[in-house]
This record gives C-alpha cells, structure tokens and sequence, in this order.
C-alpha cells in the first residue's frame, strides 16, 4: 500500500508541533521516522494513521483521502503500534493478538477456523507461541511489546506504523523485530530513536526537528555528520561497512 501526506500541519492551541510535512512512502517500503524528542513523529504517525486529525493537509491511501473513514474501514488497511501501551484487563496473550481480527468480524461473531490460524500465526512469528496463555499482568515490557506487534500482525494489514517498537526490547528482539519489519510484505513506517538501527534497516528516513522535514531519503544521505551535529548536537562519523550498512560512531 502507498501511503502519501501532503501539506499536513497539526498543533495544539498555541503551539504547532506538525508544521507542513509532505512525505510519500512506497508499497512494502520501510520508512523511519528519526529526530529528536519533541520534534513531532509520534504526533504525525498517529495522524498518518487517522488517530488525529490535521488541522492542515490530507493523508491519502492508495490514493484514497481517509480524512471521512471510520476507525473499522481504517483498521482494515493499517495495523498501529503505539509506544506505550496497557490495559486493566488481564487477558491471555492470545486474546490481546485476537483483537486484531476484530475490525474483520461483525460485532456477534466469534472467533472462527480462519481467526485462529491468522492468530496462531502471529503468535508464532513473535515468538510467542509458548506464552500463549500467560496473562497480560505477568507479562514483563519487552513481552507486552512482542504482544502488542503480534496483534497488529494478526490484523493482516496492507501498512504497519510503530511508535518507538524497540523501546522494550532486548538487543536479540530488537533485531529479530527490525528484520522482521525488513523481509515483510507490508508497507512499514517506524519512528526509531536507534539511529544504527534506522539506518541499518530502513530503506529511507524523514529527518523531522521542530516539526518540519529536514531532510529525506537514503540513511547515508540524511545522517551525515553535519546533519547530526545541528540537528542533535553530537559529534559523529558516518561511514557504510563492506555490507553496505551505515555504520555512526559517536564522539
């Protein structure tokens, strides 16, 4: 799926913290979304997934305008994985994976053949699989993490935009998950505080600060040294490895 934004602003009174985007992300491109703490990606993500509303600008997918969509017809395209999420429901981890097939069923259905192995499935790719019936209130962050992207998986959507997935994780599910994310047949936009791990498996990154694009495109090309220096005021060398990932060595 394409996903395009255009003219997007978004703000809260007094204060612009989205000012102007303009972005396009490919079928089955991966995206990061990198900058700063308080730059805007998370606030732009939830609009490019319908959950605010810009007071400027359109988000368009396949070319279609969602700005009149339902939260359900939305839900049917793209899965959301927020940054930090909870509950006071202490529900199995298979039950949390099962609600991302609840934009697919009429509100009297239960879970079918087809729910189950689409569920099992999720389950299996996050490794969950032997966590299945543990309850949420057991589970540590790294593991409600894992959960939360099994059910976004379980919706079976056309794009999957993540807040910040890795926060959780340790260094082996952080990886496991990047490369998921990498091999997937989905539309992928990520906001990512890990610059190596942005610019080792994004295809391309938008460099947001003070809400506003700085700079778009291939890793190399927008976390250059002096892009590091103004944007996040660090000294760094950037250079590819012989298997042509970027590599940031910070001073």
């Amino acid at each position: 799926m394409r996903i395009d934004v255009e003219s997007l602003s978004w703000g809260v009174p007094g204060r612009s913290i989205v000012d102007d985007v303009a972005l396009s992300v490919g079928t089955r491109e991966v995206l990061g979304l990198v900058g700063p703490n308080g730059s805007g990606k998370s606030s732009l993500l939830r609009c490019v997934a319908g959950l605010r509303k810009p007071s400027r600008g359109t988000v368009r997918y396949d070319g279609a305008d969602i700005s009149d969509w339902d939260s359900k017809r939305i839900a049917r395209r793209v899965a959301f994985v927020e940054q930090y999420t909870d509950t006071e429901s202490d529900l199995r981890v298979a039950d949390v994976v099962d609600l991302g097939r609840t934009p697919f069923r009429a509100n009297w259905r239960n879970q079918d053949h087809r729910d189950h192995v689409v569920v099992e499935a999720a389950l299996s790719r996050m490794g969950l699989t032997d966590l299945r019936a543990r309850h949420w209130k057991t589970l540590s962050g790294g593991e409600r993490q894992r959960t939360h992207i099994a059910r976004a998986l379980a919706q079976q959507p056309s794009a999957i935009l993540l807040d910040e997935p890795t926060n959780h994780l340790d260094i082996r599910h952080q990886l496991d998950l990047m490369r998921l994310l990498a091999a997937a047949d989905h539309t992928v936009v990520i906001v990512l505080h890990d610059l190596s791990l942005a610019a080792r498996f994004c295809d391309r990154l938008v460099l947001l600060d003070q809400g506003r694009v700085v700079a778009s495109g291939a890793p190399l090309d927008v976390l250059t040294p002096a892009r590091l220096r103004e944007v996040f005021t660090v000294e760094a060398e950037v250079e590819p490895d012989r298997a042509g990932d970027v590599r940031i060595h910070y001073r």
